[in-house]
């Protein structure tokens, strides 16, 4: 039986999230079609070529290590909350700081004269610097704004002059089977474009495949324009060269391009870089239900009438904008502010467009009728208020990585000395001047860019926003706490 690779489009130096190279076959493409010449596509991709950029990551290798927030499950002080294997002694010898090295290759999109740029967030974490090189070899560093794991999308900025913009498109209007163009840096070939036509729309790949998903929202454009390793975070334009999505993922059964890729679609894109420039975080509205996409097996189970598509609700968070707007167990969602909602990915591009505050209405189907409900939204807390990215000096704390002597007096191989508190979330949580932090979230911590790195994790995910700390306080007593990182 063949291997099914879902395979994010970025190359990668120590072999994660890419795809294995491999031969392409040759294709006819046909361009006299539905009314386009030869000429729309090439002035298509005489306009985006200069807009699309070569975005390459480096980091130095022992500090690249994955936190998440899952971790902590596996850790012995979950259990206890709630209801490293040694390494071979070495002689200890002077070493050189490691340098950096490059871990991985994708593309970008600019989308301001003032140098913002859009690309994969895939393409971009774990990075401690990044290179960004122009269509016409300019290179430049480049600094993150924000980014979010939950959509897979990052803006990065450089400070550039004479910078070509790709304008911004509307996905919405794209039809199946209209001709796109796929431009960015297949295997580090820059200014690469490829001709496909749209697949399909909302496609959610995990539903469809039954693969495990990234957890993040899935509401592709599916083309078969040909895309490689590279080009991730690349455009997808259509032939006014206008931005209608970012290149993302493929579905191959060897890994190499064979005819299925996925772009993140312009409507979702659109309000991410937005949050993300104005907010550093982005504002993502919760519905607060539990659903399954309507089946056939499903309605026979149900014997239900009268729909044969939509999002069957499960079940209602408390202190949810669902249950404020009156929406019960049972109610089948068939739109929300007439969009239909007849796949899980619809229900996910709909939400992602809309902000905590946002008023929507959705229409449902209950007992064999059709009724409207207006919702507010909010967010994962259950308010309006803004969510901002926060920084690690939120804690209130100073730290320091202990020394030998420290570790070998208290019998431990690893921990971070809080060395001072001030008003904050560590005060809040009781943690004091001299504790010692051993882990957080399931990971051990050797200094405070560890904290720092835990931290940043947990505020970009979509999580619960706490930190989980195994410690030893003052007095040598072992001791756990949660932080709360929101109000």
């Amino acid at each position: 039986m063949k291997k099914i690779f879902l395979s994010l489009i970025c190359i990668s130096a120590l072999g994660t999230s890419a795809c294995v190279a491999g031969d392409q076959p040759g294709t006819t493409v046909v361009m006299e079609h539905a009314g386009y010449s030869r000429e729309d596509f090439t002035r298509a991709a005489e306009s985006t070529v200069n807009g699309v950029v070569s975005v390459k990551s480096y980091a130095t290798p022992q500090t690249r290590q994955q936190y998440s927030q899952r971790d902590f499950f596996s850790d012995p002080f979950f259990e206890y909350f709630f209801g490293q294997p040694s390494s071979p002694r070495q002689q200890p010898r002077q070493q050189e700081k490691p340098s950096q090295r490059q871990i991985g290759l994708g593309s970008g999109v600019i989308i301001s004269t003032d140098g913002y740029i859009v690309t994969n967030n895939h393409v971009i974490d774990g990075a401690e610097r990044l290179e960004v090189t122009l269509n016409d070899n300019r290179n430049f560093n480049a600094t993150v704004v924000g980014a979010d794991p939950t959509t897979d999308i990052a803006l990065i900025k450089i400070d550039a002059p004479d910078l070509h913009v790709i304008p911004m498109g509307d996905s919405e209007d794209l039809k199946v089977g209209e001709w796109v163009l796929a431009v960015g840096n297949p295997f580090g070939f820059t200014s690469t474009v490829t001709a496909g036509i749209v697949s399909a729309k909302a496609r959610n790949i995990s539903t469809t495949t039954g693969t495990p998903s990234s957890g993040g929202i899935e509401s592709y454009i599916q083309t078969d324009a040909a895309v490689n390793q590279g080009n991730s975070g690349g455009a997808l334009v259509n032939l006014e060269g206008e931005l209608v999505g970012i290149n993302t993922a493929i579905y191959s059964q060897n890994g190499a391009y064979i005819g299925c890729s996925f772009a993140i679609p312009t409507s979702i894109v659109s309000k991410v870089i937005g949050d993300l420039k104005q907010f550093g975080a982005v504002q993502r509205a919760y519905l607060g239900i539990m659903f399954v996409q309507l089946t056939p097996e499903l309605i026979a189970e149900k014997k239900l009438e009268g729909v044969n598509a939509g999002i069957w609700v499960d079940s209602v968070e408390d202190r949810s904008a669902a249950r404020e707007a009156g929406i019960e167990p049972g109610d089948i969602i068939i739109a929300i502010n007439e969009h239909p909602t007849i796949s899980t990915a619809h229900l996910q591009e709909v939400i992602a467009r809309l902000s905590p505050g946002d008023t929507a209405v959705v229409t449902l189907i209950r007992d064999g009728k059709e009724l409207q409900k207006t919702v507010k939204l909010r967010n994962r807390q259950g308010n309006t208020a803004v969510t901002r990215a926060g920084s690690v000096s939120d804690l209130g704390a100073t730290m320091r990585e202990l020394t030998a002597d420290e570790k070998q007096q208290l019998e431990v191989r690893y921990g971070v000395l809080v060395e001072d508190v001030e008003t904050g979330r560590f005060s809040n949580a009781g943690i004091s001047k001299g504790t010692v932090l051993l882990t957080v979230n399931g990971a051990q911590v050797n200094k405070p860019s560890d904290v720092e790195k835990i931290y940043n994790a947990v505020m970009k995910s979509d999580d619960d926003k706490v930190l989980f700390i195994k410690a030893l306080t003052p007095t040598g007593r072992q001791a756990f706490y949660a932080v709360t990182l929101v109000d």
